[in-house]
Formats: structure tokens, C-alpha cells, sequence
């Protein structure tokens, strides 16, 4: 049931073009390699040991850290200072260019 839920994703977010979705039609080559939990999502063997597992886990770390900090610091930037460059730009759009 679970894997064709997947073939069934992979087709519509293919035909909705969105990138990176055809790798989830691997081939039956690709397929027996790969372990359970990873079959059908990717071309190639998939990991090979713990040491990949360890690369994969902390690499989805410090993606997910860098978008939680980079959506936290566009939301609430903490800059207050009167002198910072962006007060600038905001008052002259305010002010009518009077800077």
C-alpha cells in the first residue's frame, strides 16, 4: 500500500513539473539495492553504512536549522539601532526623499 502511495505522488508532482519528483520511479536494478525503508525514492545504492546515515541526518539538521533561522530573522530582524542602514532607506521612502 505504502509504495504505491509513492508511485502515486511521484506521478503527480511529476506532472505538475516540479523538480526532483522523477527519481522516485527508480528502476528494478536500483530498486533491490536499496534498503526497505529508501526503495523506490532514488537512483543508485542508497546508504551503504551508519557513517551515511550520520552524513544524511545531520546534513537535514543544518538544512532545517537554516531555514528556521533564516524565516526567524526575516520575520523579527532585532535591529534597533536609529543609524542602521535600513532606517534610511524607510525614512526617506516616509519622509518624500527629505532623508
Amino acid at each position: 500500500m505504502f509504495r504505491d502511495m509513492k508511485k502515486r505522488l511521484g506521478l503527480v508532482l511529476a506532472l505538475l513539473g516540479i523538480p526532483g519528483t522523477v527519481p522516485v520511479l527508480a528502476c528494478t536494478v536500483c530498486r533491490s539495492r536499496q534498503p526497505a525503508p529508501l526503495r523506490d525514492i532514488t537512483h543508485g545504492a542508497g546508504p551503504s553504512g551508519m557513517g551515511d546515515y550520520i552524513i544524511i541526518v545531520g546534513a537535514v539538521v543544518v538544512v532545517v536549522a537554516a531555514l528556521v533561522f533564516s524565516i526567524w530573522y526575516l520575520v523579527r530582524p532585532g535591529e534597533r539601532n536609529p543609524d542602521h542602514i535600513k532606517n534610511i532607506v524607510l525614512r526617506v521612502s516616509h519622509d518624500g526623499g527629505k532623508g
